[in-house]
């Protein structure tokens, strides 16, 4: 190979490696998206932050008429063969679904597609079918829907023309949404995960920054599964591991000075403590859902702390060792600290199910899980060896002294 054939070759490299590089700096899409969006002569697109949806658009603003042209294409991988994909824009003052005029491409399991405009309004929330119709502010031109069967990716593409007075360019409201099955041209409902409630923002069509509540409200949920995770899913059963091992066996904490209680306090406590700032976080987090609840997480999350509050206040209200129903409680006291246990566990796994957060979290989790009861196994292997050992060395003890006893009574003159 001469030399300027080589050289022919590495401008060509280095021309689309800076092509790429370039793509990725002016974009934060795929480039199978950036290339579909630029057949459409679409220069801007971005990552929406959920359902692994990506949107480009070409925006141009009529001085004259006061309205905004809006060019658009949204892409975003189907869960079956059969499903729909939508967007739209709200002319209200936040993104939200009611009040939408949104754009749906419906894919049947047929390999035909449809694309229709739809009002969505209150009704819709409701469950009153959602139905094409025609929308009055917006005229909608160029409506588009491609289909790869072998990704199940889809993209729609439309030309609106926006009026100004409701739709700013600086501001633009717009939602969008992936479903799983339709009835003609009626989209079913689609899943009620975090990832599609949150499927909203504010969008600077011309610097492509947003506003998105839902990404705040994503920081906030992780720091509530963190919070709740290291406070009732890790400390609290390490110290019930410190009060139900370490007062005898295998470390005979209870005559260095009631030891083992005062860790068994402290990490109790701080679990607590933890624990409580996290569900606090999460009830305001309820609050602030006004279009969702999980109502199972929620419940055991109030059994979680109120049972957890009342076995706290057990380290100043428990009763006294000399006291006759003594027993009784410690019975309770157990009994219901395993139940919270249980309890955390199942509800921790429920929030990782309702945050899908990465595989990490509940592989993490499942972990911890095991490594407490490879703890909790051996600790109990060990006591229970321990406990026989001293047993049978109290039995021995008592033979060399009922013998010691006979010898001296025998050689006792009559």
């Amino acid at each position: 190979m001469s030399s300027s054939t080589e050289l022919v070759i590495i401008l060509i490299t280095l021309a689309f490696l800076s092509l790429m590089l370039n793509i990725d700096a002016q974009t934060d899409c795929s480039v199978e998206f950036f290339y579909l969006a630029n057949a459409r002569n679409i220069t801007k697109c971005k990552k929406l932050t959920t359902l692994g949806a990506e949107f480009g658009w070409k925006y141009n603003v009529d001085n004259h008429t006061k309205q905004l042209q809006l060019d658009i294409i949204l892409g975003a991988s189907l869960h079956n063969a059969m499903g729909w994909l939508a967007w739209g824009v709200n002319p209200g003052q936040r993104p939200q679904m009611v009040g939408t005029r949104a754009i749906i491409g419906i894919r049947y399991l047929n390999g035909t597609s449809v694309i229709k405009t739809y009002n969505i309004t209150q009704y819709t929330k409701i469950g009153c079918p959602l139905l094409p119709s025609e929308i009055s502010d917006v005229n909608v031109s160029n409506t588009q829907v491609n289909y790869s069967a072998t990704t199940r990716y889809m993209t729609i593409h439309a030309a609106l023309i926006l009026p100004q007075k409701d739709y700013a360019f600086s501001k633009l409201n717009h939602v969008w949404q992936v479903g799983q099955s339709a009835n003609d041209v009626q989209p079913l409902m689609h899943a009620t995960t975090l990832q599609n409630v949150d499927s909203t923002e504010t969008l600077d069509l011309d610097t492509g920054t947003c506003v998105n509540i839902g990404h705040r409200r994503r920081h906030l949920r992780t720091v509530h599964g963190i919070l709740n995770i290291l406070g009732w899913g890790i400390l609290l059963p390490i110290g019930v591991i410190i009060a139900r091992y370490f007062r005898v066996h295998p470390f005979d904490f209870k005559k260095k000075n009631k030891l083992w209680f005062y860790l068994h306090v402290s990490f109790q406590s701080a679990g607590y403590v933890l624990g409580t700032i996290g569900w606090g976080i999460g009830l305001w987090l309820g609050h602030a859902s006004k279009y969702y609840t999980f109502r199972t997480h929620r419940i055991l999350a109030i059994f979680i702390f109120t049972f957890a509050t009342l076995q706290m206040l057990a380290f100043r209200l428990k009763p006294k060792s000399t006291d006759d129903y003594r027993k009784h409680w410690n019975m309770y006291h157990h009994f219901l600290g395993y139940a919270l246990l249980a309890t955390i566990s199942v509800n921790i796994f429920q929030g990782i199910a309702i945050l899908k957060p990465v595989y990490t979290w509940k592989w993490a989790y499942v972990t911890i899980l095991g490594a407490f009861g490879v703890v909790t196994i051996a600790f109990e292997i060990y006591t229970w060896i321990k406990f026989r050992n001293d047993i049978n060395k109290d039995k021995e003890k008592k033979n060399q002294a009922t013998a010691t006893n006979k010898t001296e009574s025998s050689q006792t003159p009559k």
